[in-house]
């Protein structure tokens, strides 16, 4: 069997950001021939499903400027340098719900979309829930409402959540928790 990887000949930042950076890197393929890729750097990020002792799942919404549409989802963010999955995951957590987490559960972890970002998502199940206040980043707007598990995966398969990381969070979730 021939390999699939690809080599990396050369490589150059075009852009630099503040929650991203932009590669384009020149790469040998498995046949011989070159091509390039385009890639998206992004930190490692974490999501949450917080599951409140009533069996409550938090959700929150977001107005995500890239698709113009106020999103529900599961809580998330980014992780910051030198943080672990699980101490981001509870800072998460208590940025945009207010809620802290007794018990923390790493449910799985997977690339958000390979093709062209090296972004890795870590997904957490909370639970053992304390309320309190919520503290948003200054640019970050959310509204938090609770459902239960299965109201959760009814608003996949309906349409009324449409973000990637929610749906693999939550069903995970029931996976999980059955």
């Amino acid at each position: 069997m021939q390999s699939l990887e690809e080599t990396t000949l050369s490589s150059r930042r075009v852009y630099e950001g503040k929650i991203l950076n932009l590669r384009v890197d020149q790469v040998l393929l498995p046949n011989g021939k070159e091509s390039s890729r385009e890639v998206v750097e992004f930190s490692q990020a974490v999501a949450i499903v917080a599951v409140t002792d009533e069996g409550k799942v938090l959700l929150v919404s977001q107005y995500r400027y890239p698709v113009g549409e106020v999103l529900r989802e599961i809580p998330a963010g980014k992780m910051d340098p030198q943080e672990t999955p699980e101490v981001c995951a509870l800072r998460e957590l208590k940025e945009e719900t207010g809620y802290t987490a007794a018990s923390l559960v790493k449910l799985m972890e997977f690339y958000t979309t390979p093709g062209f970002t090296n972004e890795l998502m870590h997904v957490f199940l909370a639970q053992n829930l304390t309320a309190g206040e919520q503290s948003p980043d200054e640019d970050e707007f959310v509204e938090v409402e609770m459902a239960s598990l299965q109201e959760a995966i009814e608003m996949i398969f309906n349409g009324q959540i449409r973000d990637g990381k929610s749906m693999a969070g939550l069903l995970a979730a029931s996976y999980h928790l059955k």
